[in-house]
This record gives C-alpha cells, structure tokens and sequence, in this order.
C-alpha cells in the first residue's frame, strides 16, 4: 500500500483549496502552470488530490497566486506537511484499515466533532469494555483475524484528543435507541452510562439525547460525523460509515445539508440538562 493511502483526504482538501485560489485569480489551468513552470497534468493532479506538494513548492503557487495572509498560508502549509506525517495510530496498521487510520489522523487534526449516532454510543465517550462487547458482536470478514485487545486499545488512544492542550470540542448527539442496546449486558451498559455522565460535566463536551418521544427526526437516515478543522473553516470533512467502510463527503453542498441535519437534530434533541437527567434515570433502572 502506497505511503500516500492515509492522508488522501488531506491532499483533496489542500488540492480544492488551490484550484479556488487559482479561479478567484481568473487563472486557467494552462495560464497557472506557465507562470508556476509546471506542466497543466501536474497542476491538475496537485489539486485533484492524486499527487503531494512539497512544501517548498507550494510557498511558490501561494506566493504567485498573491496569497499573503498569515494564517491562511500556515493552514495549507500544514496540510502539505501532514501529507507525510506519522502518527500513533499507524503503529495498529496490522489492525485497522487505511480508511479508519485516515479518520483517526483527521479526528486527532480537527478542532470540532459534531457527532450522530442512532444505536451506538460515540467511540469517544466509549469504555473499554462497552468498546469489547461492540468489537465482539460483529463478526470479523471470512479468513480475518481480528485482535479485539489491540482494537479496543486504539479507542482509548483516540480519547486523548478530549483531553489534550487544546481539547476537542465534541458535540454528541445520540437517539435513545443507543441507550436500550445493552452492548456487554447490564452491568458494562451501566458504566458505559456513568462515563457519559461524567464527560457531559466536560467543559468540550456536549451530550444531547433524541428521546423516543420525538417520533421521527431528521438524522432517520444513520449516524454521520461533521470534522470541523482549525484556521479554515470551508476544509471540513463528513463521516458516513456502515458495516465495512466509511465514506468521505467534501462537497459544500453535502456539507451544508448535514449541518442543516445536526441542526435540526439539536433542536429535536432534549436540551443538555434533560438528557443528563435522562441518561441519569436510565443508569438507576439498570
């Protein structure tokens, strides 16, 4: 597998955003690379997402492009760099797939996650062994071996953003359903409750519940995660995952629909007080 497989969505976002730059300029492809003294094929490939930049050079498209603004430059700078960066998460490569090392390595880049989960409770709020219990009921792909220990210990390396410097922010917004599915049996689904209780005390953390007496709601369709990213606001990314793969929305159309989703959902969703008090009641009855 090419060294180049993870940070795919990384060199799209960086790609999109260099195409803007060159058509707010009136720049066509074939005008730009005579001026950066490149042939249009890389050009188009730089901002098609299939081939890397050097940093170096990218100093040079910005600087010919009349992009002069600090922040803005040390965003896509930092995106050249995270191209080729390693991360903990490549260390559990015999275990997890390219597409969840590439989710982890944004997740660990994002500023914010805006999080929707039908019957499950988000990986990052997870425990232990309510992560063992959801690993264990879905059976491997025929001829796989899976090492659930080495699974589970990747969801709590990915826990560290919550409470790193500079904290993510996640915003979790979860249907009761997740609640009812007692992954592990009562007393794991009990713990798993006391530990969502004590992140919504987290001050990064907001944890709303959908409650079965909203009927119908505009997440219907499964769990989504929004990944909003620091400096550039117009680089995020969407999660749609299912059994075997996650796919990556970077449309702003998609983009703009699944806020206008998340939206709706936090105004359905019982407000932060009555889901901990929810969650609390649900915790007792076990």
């Amino acid at each position: 597998m090419p060294s180049q497989a993870v940070p795919t969505v990384r060199l799209r976002q960086l790609g999109r955003q260099l195409r803007q730059l060159r058509e707010d300029r009136g720049m066509t492809l074939d005008e730009a690379s005579a001026q950066l003294e490149r042939t249009p094929s890389s050009l188009s490939k730089i901002e098609t997402g299939r081939v890397a930049v050097r940093v170096r050079d990218l100093r040079v498209i910005l600087q010919r492009y009349g992009v002069q603004e600090e922040q803005r430059v040390n965003a896509l700078l930092a995106l050249a760099r995270d191209g080729r960066k390693r991360g903990w998460w490549q260390n559990y490569g015999d275990v997890l797939s390219w597409a969840y090392q590439e989710f982890i390595s944004l997740e660990a880049d994002a500023s914010a996650v805006r999080s929707h989960e039908t019957i499950l409770i988000p990986g990052l709020l997870q425990t232990e062994d309510y992560a063992r219990a959801v690993h264990e009921a879905v059976p491997p792909p025929p001829g796989i071996h899976r090492d659930i220990d080495r699974l589970v210990a990747v969801r709590r390396e990915r826990q560290g953003v919550l409470g790193r410097e500079r904290p993510l922010e996640l915003w979790a917004i979860l249907d009761e359903a997740a609640f009812h599915r007692r992954f592990g049996g009562r007393k794991v689904m009990r713990a798993q409750l006391e530990r969502l209780l004590e992140a919504s005390s987290m001050d990064n953390v907001t944890i709303q519940v959908v409650p079965f007496a909203a009927g119908g709601h505009a997440g219907i369709n499964g769990p989504f995660t929004i990944l909003e990213f620091p400096e550039l606001v117009d680089l995020d990314v969407i999660l749609v995952e299912n059994l075997t793969s996650g796919l990556y929305l970077e449309d702003e159309t998609d983009i703009r629909r699944y806020n206008v989703v998340f939206n709706h959902l936090r105004m359905t969703a019982l407000p932060e007080t009555d889901s901990v008090a929810l969650i609390q009641q649900l915790a007792r009855d076990l």
